[in-house]
């Protein structure tokens, strides 16, 4: 972007004057005489010592002090007689005022020019270099041959000496409206002189001189006002232009009339001379556009101020859109797609939001075909600019240019891929293209009328795009949140099911596409009872108010209602189906469970409890297992009545056929055969055990056999025996903790399973590393006695029970056990990169990951588990060395120590030694980071 800030040469009085010699007449050059008697008022007027006489004096500012208005407290005792003060209040002050006295000052100060030019204009000018912040007087006998260039020179002078003040930027409030009322000032003044002074070709010509001057200069307030000023005039222009136009027409409807009447007479003589005078006010007020244009906009649409381009390129949107027959062509809407590529977003969006608004008139879209052809893949790219309001106006610049089919559609691919954007403002922008434009089809003339369901051919075409994502979920649910706002067949439970169910349908779904349908269905569902599909940024809390809550309620009912007699059927359908299945069981946690009562379908609730419980028990993995606990469990807690006692039973009667189930399958290892039905069963237990506890005292004698018997079993299945062990021990000490009075038998039940807990845990510490180095599995077994160890150490710290009658529950790990633990933790932490991608959709991978481990050491230092001597330093040695998820771990365990107010000085210094015998696996050296991160504290 080149400087808008003039050079010195464009000051020159021979600049000056070529630029203006084409609208100045020979009459009027200024005689050089005249020019130097002037240079010597203008020294005399600028000596602040000097005493002028009286003549010299005469309607210099220091006079229009008498004036100014008075005291609000003698205003006030005057009454009425401040209407007629505020019509002779100087027009700067009444600028700077409140502005609901520059109507009235216009009005008096266009009589006064009537009256007397000279006068009027010089207190004008004044007023126009009061706004640029100068204090400057022209002698009225002088103004004819005061050259504009002089006198800009001059007020350039006074900026470089500091005598300017810059109304715009001032936080007064007596001020706060200047620009505003500045724009309404000469906005009132045209309108008022439209009917006489604007066509004399002097006051505003003289104004426009001054006015473009003013915004070639380098003080930036000059060019501010005077950038402000023009492009107001541009405007009320055109609001002249246009009632000139009408006036226009309508003498031509009048004429064409009386012509028919009669060939000529007074009436037609009549009606041509006021045809050929309007049409010559117009041709001189389109004269008068073009000459600011040429002499301002071209200039300050490239200064180095982002708000004067902004201004400009705000205010050319306005004139092409509402005086077409003169800027809409590509002479001015270069313009609008030069500044596409401006380096100010607040530039670039004015541009677009200018297109928009061009785009939206249908006739404008013949004439803008060149302009679009140029500039369209511009358009297109700013969907994706940096800026989030830019790109989002982007979009829906690109939609117009759809909607004219302006674009093909082979250009929209880059723009698809935002679908998955961070910005919700951006995805939702694009969710809206997406549905007007590849699912609705309203830009595409031959789909306009399309019959049959629209709510199946839109869900269709849905699928058509899902497809795109199939393999990835979450990208899915990304896509369908995008969309679901302007989609309404999303929320056409009826439609989906019968779809779901192959009822009449007018689609064949694929089994791909059925996946996809129940994940939309799913989705639906949330977002329609108000909950987040899609991660917030800032994780915050969503809050509702009144009506919002009743939407949802009301789309509560709606669902259960859709889905109460088919929920059995489509769970039957699908039962088996692993991809599908967890989507449609978890429904039922979304639905009003009264409802089932009030409309008599017990029976229907029955049949869905006994189907997810035959779901549960028919798959073993982590998405279905989960899905089933959390409905049998809202089902059991939501429900009323009779059902709540079903339900109840219901997940009675699982608990009791999942312990037979483990008692059979640990049978079947310890008899030497396949360890599958156990995996199953455990995870089936471990799921159960994360919501509510399960009674295993049996189980437990049970695994510690297996484990001690049968050390070569596959480490998930030892993974899951331990979690469920420690869930079990987790629960019991809940129970102790929450019961009024503790029996010694259930204290020392609780001790026995702690310690026998520990002691399978220690084992896995002290064993050799080849023992667990097995690969992919191994390293998850070692990630899970960490996870476990810091879990149960964590449960039972000391802190919890001192001073309590549970006191002999404290526990504290000792030195070489707490050694051992972190080596195993840095094991996990030497996993490579590409190992970890490897298994990130592996079940269960983000509890066993070495993000898991770190964490799991961390919370032992921020919780007082262990003391910190040892262990902290050395998992601040490790900061940085291990990618961005380990520093921001480490960082905020840094951040808990500071908080304590320890000296943890000590702890950097400790973890610098630790650093400099450690090998680093990274390109990445933590000892700079620790230094910086001391150096602070």
């Amino acid at each position: 972007m080149d400087d808008g800030a003039p050079l010195a040469s464009e000051l020159t009085s021979s600049g000056l004057k070529r630029a203006r010699v084409q609208t100045r007449g020979d009459g009027d050059e200024p005689s050089k005489e005249n020019g130097n008697d002037w240079e010597n008022q203008e020294r005399s007027s600028d000596a602040s010592d000097g005493n002028p006489n009286p003549e010299e004096r005469e309607g210099s500012p220091d006079d229009l002090e008498e004036i100014r208005p008075k005291t609000k407290r003698n205003r006030a005792a005057e009454g009425t007689s401040d209407v007629p003060n505020r019509a002779d209040e100087r027009l700067i002050e009444v600028i700077k005022g409140d502005g609901r006295h520059i109507s009235l000052a216009v009005k008096s100060w266009v009589e006064r020019y009537e009256n007397n030019p000279k006068p009027a204009m010089v207190e004008l000018l004044m007023m126009l270099f009061e706004a640029c912040g100068a204090k400057y007087y022209i002698k009225e006998e002088f103004l004819d041959e005061t050259d504009v260039d002089d006198v800009v020179v001059a007020l350039v002078n006074l900026a470089r000496k500091g005598e300017v003040e810059d109304f715009q930027s001032l936080k007064k409030k007596e001020v706060k409206n200047f620009k505003e009322n500045l724009v309404s000032f000469w906005d009132n003044l045209v309108v008022e002189c439209q009917n006489g002074p604007l066509f004399d070709k002097d006051l505003f010509d003289k104004c426009m001189d001054y006015i473009i001057a003013l915004s070639c200069t380098p003080p930036r307030v000059y060019r501010q006002v005077a950038s402000v000023i023009g492009l107001q005039l541009v405007t009320s222009f055109i609001s002249v232009a246009k009632r000139l136009a009408t006036q226009r027409d309508t003498t031509q409807r009048q004429l064409n009339a009386e012509r028919k009447k009669r060939a000529d007479g007074p009436r037609v003589e009549s009606l041509n001379n006021r045809l050929s005078a309007t049409h010559e006010q117009i041709l001189v007020i389109d004269e008068m556009m073009r000459k600011i244009f040429t002499g301002l906009f071209v200039h300050r649409y490239r200064d180095i101020d982002p708000n004067i381009r902004m201004s400009c390129i705000q205010s050319l949107g306005v004139w092409i859109l509402s005086y077409p027959t003169l800027f809409l062509q590509d002479l001015y809407l270069k313009y609008l797609g030069w500044t596409l590529n401006d380096k100010s977003a607040d530039v670039r969006k004015a541009a677009v939001l200018a297109l928009q608004n061009l785009y939206e008139v249908e006739d404008n879209v013949p004439t803008l075909s060149l302009f679009t052809e140029r500039f369209s893949n511009r358009m297109i790219e700013l969907a994706d600019d940096v800026d989030v309001s830019v790109a989002v106006c982007a979009i829906g610049l690109v939609k117009q240019l759809l909607r004219h089919q302006l674009i093909p559609d082979d250009d929209l691919g880059p723009l698809y891929d935002l679908l998955i954007d961070d910005p919700p403002e951006i995805r939702r922008a694009i969710g809206e293209l997406v549905y007007d434009h590849l699912i609705a089809q309203k830009f595409n003339s031959s789909q306009s009328g399309s019959k049959g369901n629209d709510s199946e051919v839109h869900l269709g075409r849905m699928l058509q795009i899902l497809r795109e994502f199939s393999t990835d979920p979450i990208l899915s649910i990304y896509v369908i949140d995008d969309v679901w706002e302007y989609m309404k067949a999303m929320k056409d439970w009826k439609c989906i099911i019968s779809m779901l169910l192959d009822e009449n349908p007018l689609i064949e779904l694929t089994d791909e596409d059925a996946t996809n349908l129940t994940r939309l269905l799913f989705a639906s569902v949330r977002k329609a009872v108000g909950e987040r599909i899609v991660p917030a940024s800032d994780n915050r809390k969503q809050y509702y108010n009144k009506a919002q809550k009743e939407i949802f309620e009301n789309n509560r009912q709606d669902i259960t209602v859709s889905m109460m007699k088919n929920y059995p059927l489509l769970l039957r359908k699908f039962m088996a189906d692993k991809a599908k299945i967890p989507s449609l069981v978890e429904i039922i946690v979304y639905m009003n469970l009264e409802l089932y009562s009030l409309k008599r379908q017990e029976q229907n609730f029955r049949t869905i409890l006994q189907l997810i419980k035959d779901v549960f028990f028919k798959h073993g993995e982590k998405d279905a297992l989960r899905s089933c606990v959390k409905a049998i469990k809202f089902c059991s807690t939501e429900s009323r009545g009779e059902l709540q006692d079903f339900a109840r039973n219901k997940l009675k009667e699982l608990e009791d056929e999942l312990i037979d189930k483990l008692k059979s399958a640990i049978k079947e290892v310890i008899d030497g055969e396949d360890e599958y039905s156990l995996l199953v069963n455990l995870k089936r237990l471990y799921e159960l055990q994360l919501s509510r506890p399960v009674s295993i005292e049996d189980l437990y004698g049970d695994s510690i056999i297996i484990l001690h018997s049968f050390r070569n079993l596959d480490d998930e299945v030892v993974s899951f025996l331990l979690l469920n062990m420690y869930l079990d021990v987790a629960w019991s000490l809940h129970s102790i903790i929450n019961s009024e009075t503790v029996s010694e038998g259930s204290l020392s039940s609780l001790l026995s399973k702690r310690d026998t807990l520990l002691e399978e845990l220690e084992y896995f510490l002290n064993a050799s590393p080849e023992v667990r180095e097995g690969g992919k599995s191994g390293n998850q077994l070692a990630c899970r006695v960490c996870t476990i160890l810091a879990d149960v150490w964590c449960l039972f710290r000391k802190t919890n029970f001192m001073s309590t009658k549970l006191e002999r529950l404290g526990y504290c790990p000792d030195a070489p056990i707490l050694q051992k633990f972190w080596r195993l933790c840095e094991q996990q932490l030497k996993i490579s990169d590409d190992t970890e991608d490897e298994d990130v959709n592996k079940e269960y991978i983000e509890e066993t990951n070495r993000d898991a481990a770190m964490i799991a050491a961390a919370k032992l230092i921020a919780s007082d588990t262990v003391p910190k001597d040892y262990l902290a330093p050395e998992i601040i040695s490790h900061f940085v060395m291990h990618g961005a998820g380990i520093a921001e771990i480490v960082k905020s365990l840094i951040t808990v120590l500071k908080k304590k107010d320890d000296d943890i000085s000590v702890i950097f210094l400790e973890a610098l030694k630790r650093v400099d015998y450690k090998p680093c696996g990274s390109a990445s050296k933590p000892t700079d980071h620790l230094l910086r991160l001391k150096t602070r504290n």
